[in-house]
């Protein structure tokens, strides 16, 4: 509604009071106006400020130098790393990359002693047979279906918590950014894999249907059973785990090639400059076991009767 508008509006009602009082109905309308001073979001013009050359007066551009609209206030982020040089990554900032922790014993295993252990073990040996038949040995290919499925739990997790926490007016504990921050980390391994390999169309499609699959029906298991759900995920970041070590045999041995690590790879893990694909390879194998070691701490958590907010959540453990 523009002040045009509110003018058009208003004329009819309050003519003869202006007439009376002296003022012109133009002198009327800039009194009026100059005391709405919050007329303008009555507004729906949405058109930014514009230098004389039609453009925002701070611009965002895009990389392929396209100008993003300021109109919302929100003022271009210019970031950079300790040595001056430019941040050039959106998807994650420099207060998100971590030294990791390789010290953890990637050997653990979580025995199965009850029915809902051996139901979450043998459920994942028995998905990971048509997986292993189908990549054999292809292992980048074999991470990216893996880490676009690894990222899932975490995601409903902290999603069902997070609605969970809403219903009952209750912290979380902090496990609703655990879980999140899994995700995110899982998601940063494949962001970091898709620079060094392009998935094939019909890889893209295996994705699309494995994680629309596994997304559904992990779903389900959260809201029956939490404690299986998270057993799931711990014998699932086993075979991670597995998998990655069979990755770092083959390059060890000459089997897969060595190459320099991807330069996300470098900032996210503060990896030093000649980085190669064995230490991003280990690096993600050790966010791996720092996966496992959360879901079956969570699983042991509810086991023995407890909530998840009961106990804290190990949040900032990749």
């Amino acid at each position: 509604m523009s002040y045009r508008s509110i003018y058009r509006t208003l004329r009819p009602v309050l003519s003869s009071s202006v007439q009376s009082s002296g003022l012109g109905i133009g002198g009327f309308r800039g009194h009026l106006i100059s005391h709405l001073p919050n007329v303008r979001l009555l507004s729906s013009d949405t058109s930014s400020p514009v230098s004389g050359n039609n453009q925002p007066e701070n611009p965002i551009r895009t990389a392929d130098g396209k100008v993003i609209s300021t109109y919302w206030g929100i003022p271009p982020t210019k970031i950079t790393k300790p040595d001056g040089s430019a941040w050039k990554w959106n998807c994650f900032q420099p207060w998100d990359s971590y030294k990791p922790d390789v010290s953890i014993d990637v050997t653990k295993h979580h025995k199965p002693s009850n029915f809902t252990d051996k139901f979450a073990y043998w459920t994942v040996q028995t998905l990971k047979i048509p997986v292993q038949l189908f990549f054999q040995r292809k292992h980048m290919c074999h991470a990216m279906l893996l880490e676009t499925v690894a990222a899932v739990p975490g995601m409903v997790g902290g999603m069902l918590l997070h609605l969970k926490s809403l219903r009952r007016f209750e912290h979380s504990g902090g496990w609703i950014k655990a879980l999140l921050e899994e995700a995110e980390n899982e998601r940063m391994h494949l962001m970091t894999f898709i620079e060094l390999s392009q998935p094939k169309w019909y890889e893209r499609a295996i994705v699309f249907t494995v994680q629309g699959v596994f997304f559904n029906a992990y779903f389900l298991a959260y809201v029956i059973s939490p404690k299986l759900a998270h057993r799931i995920t711990g014998y699932l970041e086993e075979e991670a785990v597995n998998s990655y070590t069979e990755f770092l045999k083959d390059i060890d041995a000459g089997k897969f090639e060595n190459s320099p690590a991807p330069a996300i790879a470098i900032d996210y893990w503060r990896l030093p400059k000649d980085a190669t694909l064995r230490d991003v390879v280990y690096v993600i194998r050790a966010d791996e076991a720092h996966h496992r070691d959360i879901n079956h701490y969570a699983s042991d958590i509810q086991f023995k009767g407890h909530e998840l907010k009961e106990a804290p959540a190990p949040i900032g453990y990749h």
